[in-house]
């Protein structure tokens, strides 16, 4: 759905912009979204490439740890690259950090994200020392520089008159007065305002059928671990359009 703007959103000058829905572990997409990337790029002429992943990197797909692999080894050379936090790298980071308070990441997709990593796991359990002992063998096959990964992701990044987030903004607030949590979880009351927020959301985290364009966001998780589908937004002076790669 598309609705009218007073005035065009518009990235920096001299740029071009791409953002990456949800990968949510399907290592071969986020592949081959990659390559079509670098293709589009190559004939933005003149322009500096950027990309901001949106996050949710691990769980419920089948290759978690391909995925953090793919994103450390120079995903798109040449390009300014930024890796913001989903929930679900919180909630893996909780786990890790917390086992036994953190136990429901298993449950929406932890279990696969550990089986990545050669751990074995039922999405069932809710023993607190069941869950120190998974936590303790994830901690011997996680890669020193994929937990390094995992905590250096950033919340939020600003180009020209977007906004890029995880989940959402609350309205009405600047985005130095958002709260962490609701960068990384919000749906409602996000989804439903029509308020015009300090700069438009491009966001990922609630899936959509196709990427939904609106006057203050512009939605992109297409559920790739559900639908096959990895979406990309490209953003160039005023224009906005799509990259998709499918299964």
């Amino acid at each position: 759905m598309r609705e009218a703007a007073a005035s065009p959103p518009c990235v920096p000058d001299g740029f071009v912009l791409y953002a990456i829905g949800d990968v949510h572990g399907e290592r071969a997409l986020l592949d081959g979204l990659l390559n079509d990337i670098l293709e589009d790029a190559r004939r933005q002429e003149g322009l500096s490439p950027v990309a901001v992943f949106l996050g949710d990197y691990v769980d419920r797909g089948p290759d978690s740890r391909g995925v953090i692999e793919r994103l450390l080894d120079d995903p798109l050379p040449g390009f300014t690259v930024r890796f913001l936090k989903g929930n679900h790298e919180e909630a893996m980071l909780g786990f890790i950090d917390n086992p036994a308070a953190s136990m429901d990441w298993l449950r929406f997709g932890g279990a696969e994200t550990l089986g990545s990593y050669g751990v074995r796991a039922s999405v069932a359990v809710a023993d607190a020392g069941r869950c120190r002992v998974l936590r303790d063998l994830l901690g011997t096959r996680l890669p020193d520089d994929h937990l390094d990964f995992l905590r250096r992701l950033e919340h939020w990044a600003v180009y020209g008159d977007y906004a890029f987030v995880h989940a959402g903004i609350r309205p009405h607030r600047t985005l130095e007065d958002q709260d962490p949590r609701d960068l990384l979880w919000i749906r409602t009351p996000f989804l439903d305002s029509g308020a015009r927020h300090e700069k438009v959301i491009v966001h990922g985290h609630t899936i959509v059928d196709s990427p939904e364009v609106r006057h203050n966001r512009i939605g992109i998780d297409t559920g790739a671990y559900a639908t096959g589908r990895l979406t990309a937004v490209v953003l160039v002076g005023q224009s906005v359009r799509f990259l998709q790669r499918w299964t």
